[in-house]
């Protein structure tokens, strides 16, 4: 076991250098998720150690025993590294700009018309991803299971909530009952607590995923209630709670990413539901 003195890598690419260095030493069980977590660190991150025991083909003790023997004091504390990695992935908003200013337009002088025309750049390519990779089958079966639904729950938080609130909008205009689950005064649990299996939980979230929004859609999918997943990839910790999952892969600018596409599939949906429950 790593010696308290030193602690555990508290960086990923420590924590990898480690696990490398330790995978031929580490028992069977203990290698195969060593193994995993590095394929798939966003399900590390993210996921429940039920979830991510499920998708290791391991028993969740393995994952607690795992972690401790990297000297971590459990598997969330293990977690938190991967989710920092994650985060690390995108910039915070100050540091896109600063980037924006040494390789952007700014640095070419290029200003707000070469922003412009960066932005509109990355939409286009978001939107012919989206028909290459979304199909028209996949669409009719989430409009179907929504228009059967008494009521839609939409749950989108931070970058995600633009797309709920505008499925929450279309969806009232067209006669849908449809709650937006907003999370003011974080009431999120007790805005989604109604939820029963003859509605239906549409759920949003994208890399660095907001852990609101996947327990929530986890609670849902526990209490019997459908779950359309719109996220960005085949380990979205989303996954395992969705009857439905779209992949929604966006372009970015400067790491500014497009919710063009987003938006579009958000339409699609909302307006093909609403033509399933008029019998349209």
């Amino acid at each position: 076991m790593v010696s308290d003195t030193t602690g555990p890598p508290r960086d990923f690419e420590a924590l990898k250098e480690l696990l490398l260095a330790r995978h031929d030493s580490l028992p069977r069980r203990l290698a195969q998720v060593a193994a995993f977590a590095l394929e798939h660190p966003d399900e590390i991150a993210f996921g429940t150690v039920a979830s991510v025991a499920q998708q290791a083909d391991v028993q969740p003790s393995t994952l607690i025993r795992f972690a401790q023997q990297l000297g971590f004091a459990g598997f969330s504390d293990l977690q938190e590294v991967f989710r920092q990695q994650l985060r690390a992935r995108w910039p915070d908003y100050r540091e896109r700009l600063a980037r924006l200013k040494v390789d952007g337009p700014a640095a070419s002088g290029g200003g707000a018309a070469a922003l412009l025309a960066g932005f509109v750049e990355s939409a286009t390519v978001s939107l012919e991803r989206l028909g290459d990779t979304i199909s028209a089958e996949e669409v009719e079966r989430a409009a179907t299971l929504l228009a059967g639904a008494d009521t839609i729950f939409l749950i989108g938080l931070r970058r995600a909530f633009p797309v709920a609130a505008y499925l929450a909008y279309a969806l009232g205009k067209l006669g849908l009952r449809a709650v937006l689950v907003d999370h003011v005064a974080a009431l999120a649990p007790e805005q989604i607590g109604g939820a029963r299996p003859g509605d239906a939980v549409v759920a949003i979230s994208f890399s660095p995923y907001t852990p609101t929004t996947i327990e929530l859609a986890a609670r849902a999918a526990e209490l019997g209630v459908p779950v359309v997943a719109i996220t960005d990839g085949p380990f979205s910790p989303l996954r395992p709670s969705a009857t439905i999952q779209f992949e929604v892969a966006e372009a970015d600018f400067s790491a500014f990413r497009s919710l063009s596409a987003t938006l579009a599939l958000a339409m699609a949906l909302a307006v093909a539901t609403g033509a399933r429950r008029g019998g349209g």
